[in-house]
Parts: C-alpha cells; structure tokens; sequence
C-alpha cells in the first residue's frame, strides 16, 4: 500500500530546553525562522505522505494553531500589501491534512505511536520526530519510502555514531543487504549499550516507516522499568513474526534536541540562505573567536 500517512509524536514537556519550554512547546522553538515541527512535516509532504496526525499533549495548542487557517494575520498582510509573507501563510495551513490525538500520559514513544492506532488504521505509516533534523538533497523520508516500496517491510533510519557518543543511542546489529552498504537486515536492537558492548555504530535516528501490526506489539509490549512503553522493545517483539530494516540514510543530521545541537543546526540552516548567508558568514568573520 501506498504510505499516506505519518505520525509526529508531540507530548513531550521539552524540559532540555526550560525556561524557553515552560510556557512553549519545544516543538515552536524557531530554527531560523520556521519552528522545528514545520522542516519535519516539510520532509513528510516532500516524501509523498498526505496525512499527519499529531500525538499532542497539555500546553501544545501552539501547534495547533499553527497548522491553522489565521484569518486576522491573513487579512491584514493582505490589506498592506505584504503578497510573499501572505503566500508563505497561507502555505502552512494548506500544505498537509493534519489530525490531532491527545496523549494524556507521557509514557513513551511506543505508547504515543499507540495513541495514533484508530486515526492510522489498517495501513503502513511513517513516524517522524521533531528532534532530528535532517539536511539532504533528497529528503530522508522519501529515501526511506523508496527503500520501503523494495521491501516491504518495516524500515528505519539508522546513522554511523562516533563509538563514544553510541550510548545515547538504540543500535541495530545488522548485516548488509544488496549493493550500497544502505539496507541492513537486522538481527537485532539494543537501547543505549556501553560503547564496548554496542553490536555495531548504525545508531537509530528518529524516522520509521511501520507496518499497521506494530500495533498489536505495541499493545503486548511490557513498560520498562521506568514505566514508559518503548517503540524498539515493541519492534524487537515484532522481528520475531517478520524481517525488520535498517537504511542509512544519505544526508546530514542535526540533534535539534539538545541546545548545543540546536545552536549548530541554526548557524549551518542560516549560512545557507540566500538572503541571510553572506553576511551571515561575514559577521561570523569578524569574531573574535
């Protein structure tokens, strides 16, 4: 089946990222001038996906409003004459269907993927998160919906780690499939192991494509001992009825979720701008660093 659909889990509380997030949800942080949400659904709507359905939480309504038609904005940029910054408006509301599920508890990724069950249905669906920023010629989820299409099979996006940043990281252990050293097989996956015990340096990145029967694992799957549902303890009782992918990915990827992660994906997001690079790159010059 076609891929229309991705889940955007949103509930999180973004407290890397207090004071800024106490009264704003991490996912309007502005990278340049866009909120970090808007490059994700971007990516989602350049793969071909039609449908986004937001995994929300108390406080987020900014998001909300965001994917909205504003009207009063609407009006007056347009009584003032302001035709590029009312086209580019008018572009949020109407670049994708969005849908909202409440998730009232945060108890992890595994449990909002679940939230979205009844609005995804009986389909293949991509989920897509906001702290993983991806940069590339040909946008990652589209990438990963050609690698899909192939298979068949749950796909998920995977990068080469530095061995002494794996930790903070779920890791595949997989072999290679086919030419390209892109698509792994894998065998198995585990949640942030010591460096020296890290089956491999393919770290798990925050794109998926799934298959609808993730569901019933996710609805199976035990909570960890911090009470949350993990989406990778789920996917590892899933590779026990069917094969499972890693694809790595070709692009770069900027942690948005951390600050300093967030201030390098500004600076580089900035630098290549047509109307803010030069003299960007110039005051940058000029540092005294």
């Amino acid at each position: 089946m076609k891929l229309r659909k991705a889940v955007f889990p949103a509930a999180g509380l973004g407290t890397r990222f207090l004071p800024a997030t106490k009264a704003q949800p991490k996912e309007m942080l502005s990278l340049v001038d866009k909120p970090i949400i808007q490059y994700v659904i971007e990516e989602a709507v350049a793969a071909g996906i039609t449908n986004i359905i937001i995994v929300t939480g108390r406080g987020k309504n900014a998001i909300e409003d965001h994917f909205d038609t504003s009207y009063e904005l609407e009006k007056l940029l347009e009584e003032r004459g302001k035709t590029d910054l009312l086209e580019q408006v008018r572009a949020i509301s109407n670049m994708i269907n969005v849908s909202y599920v409440r998730q009232g508890q945060t108890l992890g990724l595994g449990h909002a993927v679940l939230m979205a069950r009844d609005l995804v249905g009986d389909e293949p669906f991509a989920v897509m998160l906001g702290d993983d920023i991806i940069d590339a010629a040909v946008p990652c989820m589209r990438q990963m919906v050609d690698a899909f299409e192939k298979v068949g099979d749950p796909v998920i996006a995977v990068n080469r780690v530095p061995r002494e940043e794996i930790s903070a990281y779920g890791v595949i252990d997989g072999t290679p499939e086919g030419e390209g050293d892109r698509l792994y097989r894998i065998r198995d996956m585990v949640e942030k192991p010591p460096p020296d015990q890290a089956p491999s340096d393919l770290a798990i990145i925050g794109r998926y494509i799934l298959t609808p029967d993730i569901f019933e694992a996710l609805a199976s799957t035990p909570r960890d001992a911090g009470g949350e549902i993990q989406l990778t303890n789920g996917l590892r009782a899933l590779r026990k009825h069917r094969r499972l992918y890693g694809y790595r990915f070709e692009g770069k990827r900027h942690d948005a979720g951390n600050k300093l992660g967030f201030l390098k994906a500004t600076v580089e997001f900035a630098l290549k701008r047509e109307d803010l690079g030069g003299p960007f790159r110039e005051y940058l010059k000029g540092l005294q660093l």
